[in-house]
């Protein structure tokens, strides 16, 4: 039996797409592998930044050298615009397209590499029944994008927006559900734009929030011009429905998110804001900023740092301007220098660290519903999971059995770092 070991990279959709993956092998009878020395290595690769491309680079060289005799398959973003530089590290790689990955299996017998049509752009037809190494499973709904950020590469390698049927979600969640997971996180490339025939993502939701069973509903990232009230509504009147939105702000000065190329101002996030945290009741935020895109002035960047502030994010996603080939802002002038970036991401991570706390501590003393998930690290002897609007509660007196229950806990101490019972 020829044994498999898998790489992924970047979002939840690959994560998702890789339990696919990991699926059809073990229906081929293929074992998977936990040591490094494998038959068959399959890297679902990133091309969000740079870093993403050296890291799925790093992982394709190691594999060549652990076993010089194995098959090694690369997949994911990446391989949609760089084939021609991933086959200059070896003639051994098998590359296949996002498109062909429900087809990884059949590709298998191929000697060489043989460049694959990938002009279909219909919903990749890969299904999971488990999420494996995780307490929480994702359910991918959406593919694609068409907002074509400035900044951003995935309009490129993943194509158009498209969704997939609200019968197939259904029969999905409810299978996991079966199997014992207490929450599921609805994804997609960009979530928000979910539309199937006359539906959209507040009908999905609605819907899953019918089945019956002790689950909870989440939502992973959406764009926050595709917030609709009705998908607001939703959320605060189903207690399945986390409340918590991860709603990407990218920059708070109204000259950067034009030239970024991004369809709202900073006043019209922060509207928003105040809408959701007035509607739902106990809502985090959590949110990404992009900093050091060009032409980013001391001006500019304090925009960003009050929008914050006001925002007060449970979280905040911190990354630098990447650039990438193919995008608006690939030639772009006015650089930002590298050390104004450092200092400016620092300043930055202070400003969220604060509003972290401070969002935190108005639950010091109330009640929370956990989904215990592991140890708190590696030398401790407690767990943790997350609340229902996306805490970390370090959870005093959990132990292994409680792994992937829903417990409900009282918060005790919040400091800057970290929730406690």
């Amino acid at each position: 039996m020829k044994k498999i070991k898998l790489f992924t990279l970047g979002c939840k959709v690959n994560q998702y797409e890789t339990q696919g993956i990991r699926e059809k092998f073990l229906n081929a009878g293929f074992r998977e592998n936990n040591s490094e020395k494998t038959d068959v290595y399959i890297i679902n690769t990133c091309t969000v930044t740079r870093q993403a491309d050296r890291e799925s680079r790093h992982l394709i060289r190691k594999a060549l050298k652990v076993n010089p005799e194995a098959k090694v398959i690369v997949t994911g973003c990446y391989v949609e615009k760089d084939a021609d530089e991933l086959l200059q590290i070896s003639d051994r790689i098998q590359i296949i397209p996002n498109q062909q990955k429900h087809r990884i299996v059949d590709f298998l017998s191929l000697t060489r590499y043989k460049r694959l049509a990938t002009s279909d752009r219909s919903f990749i037809p890969l299904s999971i029944s488990e999420f494996h190494g995780h307490e929480r499973a994702f359910v991918k709904i959406q593919d694609g994008c068409d907002n074509f950020c400035a900044y951003c590469k995935v309009p490129l390698v993943r194509g158009e927006s498209r969704s997939r049927s609200l019968k197939e979600i259904t029969k999905e969640v409810a299978g996991l559900v079966d199997r014992g997971f207490k929450e599921v996180v609805l994804t997609g490339i960009c979530l928000g734009d979910y539309h199937y025939r006359n539906l959209g993502l507040a009908d999905v939701v609605g819907s899953l929030a019918k089945i019956k069973a002790e689950f909870r509903i989440r939502l992973s990232s959406i764009e926050p011009q595709l917030i609709s009230d009705k998908l607001i509504e939703k959320m605060a009147s189903s207690a399945k429905i986390c409340p918590h939105l991860h709603i990407p702000l990218q920059s708070g000065d109204n000259q950067i998110l034009q030239k970024m190329n991004r369809r709202y101002t900073a006043k019209d996030y922060l509207s928003l804001i105040a809408k959701i945290k007035k509607k739902i009741k106990d809502i985090a935020i959590t949110t990404d900023v992009l900093i050091g895109f060009p032409g980013e002035s001391d001006r500019n960047f304090q925009c960003t740092v009050h929008c914050l502030e006001e925002i007060s994010p449970l979280r905040t996603h911190i990354f630098s301007f990447s650039p990438r080939e193919g995008t608006a802002a690939f030639n772009l002038a006015a650089r930002i220098e590298p050390q104004i970036v450092k200092e400016r991401v620092g300043l930055l991570k202070e400003v969220a660290q604060k509003s972290s706390h401070k969002f935190r501590k108005r639950f010091l003393g109330r009640k929370l519903t956990v989904l215990i998930e592991s140890r708190a690290d590696k030398e401790s002897r407690t767990f943790c999971g997350y609340s229902e609007n996306y805490i970390r509660v370090i959870v005093t007196g959990a132990s292994a059995k409680d792994v992937n229950k829903l417990l409900p806990v009282k918060i005790k101490t919040v400091d800057i770092h970290s929730t406690k019972t």
